[in-house]
This record gives structure tokens, sequence and C-alpha cells, in this order.
């Protein structure tokens, strides 16, 4: 029993549980009590909604203003929450609250599943990551409450606490409209406060604490801001600011005269709607502009945007910016004839370099494969295809009206796509491969070859 036990490793065990908090979400959601209508949910759709809500994509087969009882849209809400701090994360947390004792496998659990290289402190770390998403969390609703309060009544307040989560988590769902937040596209305090909930849930909680113990040095000596952040945090942040302010700048240009988005905007709604657009293809997957109706110019920015997603340790999706820029700096590197791939001053290890270019592998590949398998059953146009399973990998939730269309051969691929966008390409390969592989055995012979 033992030796059967050991064969279970932290990645299988991260695996399973967001697999088990998705089928138990899918019984529950099939269920007439979670339905508008009353009546059995058919269970793909059920599943896919489980999935797509642990999985905090945000693409949906039925509304989920209209298709879901309050008690449908709860179970939804629950299963968001769980998915943005991971299952492992919301156990750990209630054997803190109830003072368990955390041993080392529970340690190790924490540690895969946030992708830390450390066990120092893991216990402080989660505590402060609980009790930091609900205090941003708790905010994020007051404000929107300023807004879907006088709109909705007392419902709003349901509303406002649905949709802080679903921000903060990147989930992109909603239970406003039909139309995600079209309705609030120029409504500055929306607009303002899902950005703020994306980025934070986004850039990591790494660097949350980083930025914040960096402040508290403040008052007793000098600080010079960026230069006393860990490298970590550098990169996440100048790359966040970076991808942000580019894209929404690419989308500003690309979106001035089209009809179908923006061109009856005032200069101020077109910044605002551009910037928007451009944090929230970072997976978080709300929109106020119709996806369908960008141009070509637009779309193919957003799809690099979605692939790339939020920063490690966050609530986001895709490959991840620290990914991205260190895969970016070591191809320089590699041009110039440079041994060391070096940002900020600092040495990126070759092990970091290895690690970036496998995720970027795996979700380039479970992309690809998406896409092949999803344009053989739709006849939708490659821009769309491609559009719904870069969203689906990278866990954005953004659509260009396809996924409402999809037969349950299309339903089935997303699901896969998503959850495998989810649970990382990393732990899939470290989770499947057979056994670890000895490294003190004797190394193969090298030998020259040609590449490029």
């Amino acid at each position: 029993m033992k030796k059967q036990r050991h064969l279970i490793s932290t990645t299988h065990i991260i695996l399973l549980s967001f697999l088990i908090a998705i089928l138990i979400g899918s019984i529950l959601l099939c269920l007439p009590i979670s339905s508008a209508d009353g009546k059995f949910t058919p269970f793909l759709d059920a599943l896919f909604t489980a999935t797509t809500s642990t999985c905090v994509t945000g693409l949906v087969v039925t509304p989920t203003v209209s298709s879901w009882s309050v008690f449908g849209q709860v179970v939804i809400l629950l299963l968001i929450q769980i998915g943005g701090l991971g299952v492992i994360t919301i156990m750990s947390g209630l054997m803190i609250l109830l003072h368990k004792k955390m041993g080392i496998g529970d340690r190790l659990l924490l540690q895969d599943a946030f992708n830390l290289n450390s066990l120092s402190g893991l216990v402080r770390f989660v505590k402060r990551v609980v009790l930091g998403t609900f205090i941003i969390e708790g905010l994020g609703a007051l404000f929107y409450m300023t807004v879907f309060v006088p709109d909705f009544g007392a419902k709003g307040i349901w509303i406002s606490v649905f949709t802080s989560v679903s921000a903060f988590c990147n989930a992109g769902i909603d239970i406003i409209a039909e139309n995600s937040l079209c309705d609030y596209a120029l409504n500055p305090i929306v607009n303002i406060v899902t950005c703020f909930l994306i980025i934070m849930g986004g850039i990591g909680y790494i660097v949350w604490w980083d930025v914040w113990l960096t402040l508290k040095k403040a008052p007793t000596k000098k600080v010079k801001f960026l230069r006393d952040l860990s490298l970590h945090s550098k990169i996440a942040i100048t790359a966040t600011l970076f991808l942000i302010f580019i894209g929404a700048a690419l989308i500003f240009i690309f979106e001035y005269n089209n009809s179908k988005t923006m061109s009856s905007y005032t200069l101020f709604e077109k910044i605002q709607a551009s910037i928007f657009q451009s944090v929230t293809t970072r997976t978080a997957g709300f929109a106020t502009l119709p996806q369908e109706n960008l141009t070509n110019a637009s779309s193919i920015v957003c799809l690099l945007l979605m692939f790339i997603g939020g920063s490690p340790v966050g609530t986001a999706g895709g490959i991840k910016t620290v990914t991205f820029i260190v895969i970016i700096v070591a191809a320089l590197s590699s041009i110039r004839n440079k041994e060391d791939t070096v940002l900020f001053g600092r040495r990126i290890t070759k092990q970091a370099v290895s690690k970036a270019v496998a995720v970027t592998f795996m979700s380039f590949f479970i992309m690809f494969v998406s896409t092949i398998l999803l344009s053989a059953v739709t006849n939708a146009s490659a821009l769309d295809v491609l559009y719904e399973t870069v969203s689906a990998t990278a866990t954005v939730g953004l659509t260009r009206n396809l996924t409402a269309s999809l037969d349950n051969i299309g339903k089935l691929i997303i699901i896969f796509t998503m959850y495998l966008g989810r649970v990382g390409p990393i732990s899939l390969a470290i989770a499947f491969s057979s056994k670890k592989q000895n490294q003190n055995i004797i190394r193969n012979p090298v030998e020259e070859i040609c590449v490029g």
C-alpha cells in the first residue's frame, strides 16, 4: 500500500483535484434546481460550464445570466473561486483555519500548486494569498455596487459580488447580460474596477508581497523601488505594463475608424475601450467590444496577448509574461552569440530557460492540435476557430460567437483544451512521464548537428 501511495505524485494530485471539482460541479449543474427553467440540464452542457468555471476560462455554451438559477450561479461562483485559488490552496486554507498541522506532503502539494521553488514560508504565503484575495474581491464588489445597485436594485449586490470574483479570478463569466459588459463599454467605474481586478489577479501573488515588503522599507531607508524588487517582480511588472500599453495602442490604431466597434466614440472613449480590450485579453474574457466585429489586425494582436496571458503564481492563464520575456531574451542572446541570458543585470538559469521553452512548446502544441480538430468539425473561418482554441488554451474566454454554435464533438474538444490549458502544460509533461530520469547515469556522447 505504501509503495502504491508513493506512485501518486503531487502533480497527479493537482490534476485529479481539478478533475474532481469539475465532475462534482457538473453533477450539481445537471440538477433542475440549478437551471433557470427548473429542468435537467444536458450533462455535456453542465460539464462544459463546470469546466469553464473551474478552469476560469469564460467560454459558455449557454448565457449564464438566463440559463442558471441563483443556486446554479452560486455553484458556478464557487467553481470560479476554487479554480482561481486552486483546490489545494483552498484545502490548505481550511486546514490553517482549523489549526490543523500541515505535513511535508501538504507543503509539497502547495509548492507544486503555486509553482514555487522553495518550501520556506509556505503556510504564511497561503494565509496572505487567501486574505489578500478576499480583501481585493470585497473592495471590487463594493465599487461595483455603486453602479449595479442603482441599475438592478438589491439584485445588484449579488451581481457585484459575482462579477468581482469572476474578474479577480480572470474567469470572464458574468450575470449582467448576454453580451458580457458591452452595455457598460463607456462606464469609467466598471472599466477601471474590472481592469484593476484583472491585473491584480493576473500579476501573481509573489509580486503582491514583494511590492508590499519593498514599500514597507520605504519609511526606514531610502528605497529605489524597481531596483529593490526581486527579478521575478521586475520582469512581471514591466512585461505586464508593456503588453497592456502596446496592445492598447495597436487596438486603438486598428479600431479607430471601425464602424462596427468604436468609430463613433470620443477620443477618451476610444482610449478607454482600447485599454480594456488589451487588459481583458490577458486571460480575463470580459468583453466591451463584440469580438467578431474586430478588424483582422486587432484580432491577431489579441491572439498574441491571449497566448502570453498573465504572470506566474496568479489567477491568469497563458504561457505567462515571465515565460515570454525569458524566451525572447534567450533568443536574442543566442542571436548575439552570448552564452548567458541576462535580465536587469541578473543571469537567468539554464533550467529556467529550458522550462520556459517547454511551457511554450506544450501550450503551442495543445493549441495547434485543438485548432486542427475543431477545424475538422466546424465550418467556421480559420480566424474564428483559432480565436476559440487560443482562448481555451490560455483560459481567456473571449470568442467570436463560435462557442454557442459548437456541436457535441466541438464542445468536447474545447472542454479538453480548457482543462489542459488550466492545469498547465509543464504539469502535464511531468504527470504523464513514466518515471523520473536518473541524473547519475552515464551520459550519451555528443555529436554536432545543423540547426536553422
